[in-house]
């Protein structure tokens, strides 16, 4: 039988003038028992709103058409979703049977620690509290987490937290695992043991999983079938890409050569009196029209690290010199943070009066980052990718000299994370400076003039690109990668 049956599922989200975009036309596909699908295709495409289609109390709001069953259970029927008094899933067996993992790892983190985290799913569902410790225990040991099972869950590393999410859905026993770009936000170690401890799901214990991933050769080892929902394009090799790159790097050269407008002075902070530093004597200096990009296990500080720089955290012992404060901007991690309105169009003006740029700005800006067609939309409507680009092109009109970006690619597909490497280049051609946390080492390589990587609180090293990961045994790009094709 059949684990999920799709055929002609269509999806469009309401706009605020009440008008409908559609984002899945006529989708069928069939998932059997056992299978490890990766869920492929470009940013908007539809891989979140299918995902949560597939899981009653996740199903987005919008108009639909077509039949879906998972489990044998009909979760729509005619465009028409079917509650459980007729024969449609109850919540129950929902929580249960299908998990659910998502994208931003803290996001689903809902406990103060670990051990209530893995619990709390089975407390819910009035599992009997022997049997709810024999699953914690159970789960803790296959992911190999006992020493951190009573730790707080604010204190764990990115990769941590993603483990404990897996953790605790599988602690219910699923049937089916639905995971939504679910490695986006880890580093290359954390993503190898991530995909690895996701196999063994799969093949020991028999879960079925469906994952979304811009990056399917990275699970490509372990998945059984690849379902693609648009063109991915064609791969590119690394070697080919530095040779390009070769000429620029010669030209920056002279970018690193320029004068600092920001400077790290034995820096460090921590966020509480009583806890342990996060960065310590910390000392770092980035040059005019280069781009800097900041690489780290998950944990290691990064993202505290660029809130320094950029003044949102202040450091209680040393300095930061920025001689461009007042001509900076600053993307989070979380793109949600810089949205208060109801419309992509309404997000894209907020700001026109207090930085001076006009609606034909406002109007190339959308059309630049591929969103004109989502201007009635609301941003939280928008795919992870879509909410990444309305980012980047608010902050950009205020027209910054200084740019910090934390995970500018997280989400984006290949094309995508192209244009912005190209948008970035050509950022510090005009003489501008970005200072970029990323998880993604191509996207580093293919636009970045110097790397740092952070380690134990301090910088290990601040390299050349090319030196740097000509000379890095763990932290090194794809020899082929998507992007590459789309650069090159």
């Amino acid at each position: 039988m059949a684990l999920v049956d799709v055929k002609g599922f269509s999806f469009a989200y309401r706009t605020d003038e009440g008008s409908a975009r559609p984002v899945l036309e006529n989708v069928s596909l069939t998932i059997e028992e056992g299978e490890f699908c990766v869920l492929v295709g470009p940013t908007g495409c539809g891989k979140t709103t299918l995902l949560r289609s597939l899981k009653p109390e996740l199903t987005p709001v919008g108009e639909c058409g077509g039949t879906i069953e998972v489990l044998g259970m009909p979760l729509l029927r005619d465009g028409v979703l079917v509650d459980p008094e007729n024969g449609g899933m109850d919540r129950r067996t929902s929580a249960s049977a299908v998990g659910f993992v998502m994208q931003d790892p803290a996001m689903q983190i809902v406990c103060d620690t670990v051990w209530h985290e893995l619990a709390f799913g089975l407390e819910n569902l009035g599992t009997p509290q022997d049997e709810m410790r024999r699953r914690v225990a159970e789960v803790a040991h296959f992911f190999g987490i006992e020493p951190w099972v009573r730790q707080a869950t604010e204190d764990l590393s990115g990769g941590q937290m993603q483990t404990v999410n897996l953790a605790a859905v599988l602690a219910l026993r699923p049937r089916l695992l639905l995971l939504d770009e679910p490695t986006a936000q880890l580093d290359p170690n954390a993503l190898k043991r991530f995909l690895f401890l996701l196999a063994r799901v799969n093949r020991e214990l028999g879960v079925t999983v469906v994952m979304a991933t811009h990056s399917p050769e990275d699970v490509a080892d372990y998945a059984t079938r690849r379902i693609d929902l648009g063109e991915v394009g064609d791969m590119g090799a690394r070697d080919d890409l530095c040779r390009s790159l070769e000429p620029r790097w010669s030209r920056r050269a002279q970018a690193l050569a320029n004068e600092s407008v920001l400077e790290a002075c034995s820096a460090s902070f921590r966020y509480h009196r009583d806890s342990e530093w996060v960065l310590r004597g910390l000392n770092m200096k980035v040059a005019r029209g280069s781009v800097h990009a900041i690489v780290g296990g998950n944990g290691s500080g990064k993202s505290t690290l660029l809130k320094l720089l950029a003044g949102v955290q202040k450091p209680q012992r040393g300095s930061v010199r920025n001689t461009l404060s007042s001509k900076q901007a600053y993307l989070p991690q979380d793109p949600k943070a810089l949205f208060v309105c109801d419309s992509v169009a309404e997000e894209i003006a907020e700001w026109r009066m207090r930085c001076g740029y006009s609606e034909a700005d406002e109007r190339v800006a959308l059309e630049r980052f591929g969103l004109a067609d989502h201007a009635r939309q609301h941003p939280y409507d928008l795919s992870g990718g879509q909410r990444q680009k309305l980012a980047l092109a608010k902050l950009l009109l205020t027209d910054p000299e200084l740019l910090f970006l934390d995970e500018p690619t997280k989400g984006l597909d290949p094309t995508s994370c192209a244009d912005e490497a190209r948008l970035v280049r050509a950022l510090a051609d005009e003489g501008r400076t970005v200072i970029m946390v990323t998880h993604d080492l191509d996207f580093a390589l293919a636009t970045a003039d110097e790397v740092s990587m952070v380690f134990d609180g301090e910088l290990a090293c601040t390299e050349p690109v090319g030196r740097f990961f000509e000379n890095n045994i763990v932290y090194r790009p794809n020899k082929a990668s998507r992007l590459f094709g789309a650069l090159l």
